[in-house]
């Protein structure tokens, strides 16, 4: 062999890659791309889930809105219910015309009653203070006050009674009150 044949023998030898390196790359790029695949797979699942969710949220807030609308909007049926009686007896009160006042009186009684009841069934509740009993701001309105022989912030008078409902006032009781002496 000449010079020159074992210069390019030994630049061939040096410049090869052994094979076991060259697999070794390969494994790791084989490795690498099946890793990205599988990110890529979990991210559009991932993509997937958040979109799934995030129209399952927004169904569920569209029906809350109609939950509520559908509440507000027959809220008052169950109490309709109620006062449909209390309809019916004044509409039949009203085709009798009969001249019997003591029978009027009685009917408008009876009513009153169904309405009351009514009322209550609908949790109204009326509040009718006694006379003599403590003025309370949050349940009456004084109209005046009225000199008397009563402890003063006392009612003297209810002029007109009020309702509550549930616990929260709808209208307060008009009363007078006793002034201080």
């Amino acid at each position: 062999m000449t010079e020159e044949n074992k210069q390019s023998e030994t630049a061939f030898v040096d410049e090869t890659i052994p094979v076991s390196a060259l697999h070794d790359e390969q494994s790791t790029t084989f490795t690498l791309e099946v890793q990205i695949e599988e990110l890529k797979k979990q991210l559009d699942e991932a993509r997937d889930a958040h979109l799934r969710a995030k129209a399952e949220t927004e169904n569920m807030r569209r029906r809350g809105i109609e939950d509520v609308s559908k509440a507000h909007k027959f809220a008052i049926e169950s109490f309709a219910e109620h006062l449909l009686p209390v309809m019916d007896s004044m509409h039949a009160a009203l085709s009798h015309h009969q001249g019997d006042l003591e029978k009027l009186k009685e009917g408008v009684e009876l009513t009153l009653k169904q309405l009351s009841g009514a009322l209550e069934k609908g949790k109204v509740l009326e509040i009718n203070p006694e006379a003599g009993a403590k003025f309370d701001p949050h349940f009456h309105q004084a109209i005046s006050m009225v000199p008397s022989e009563q402890e003063a912030n006392t009612i003297v008078t209810v002029l007109q009674r009020g309702y509550s409902i549930a616990d929260r006032v709808l209208r307060p009781a008009l009363v007078t009150v006793s002034q201080p002496k």
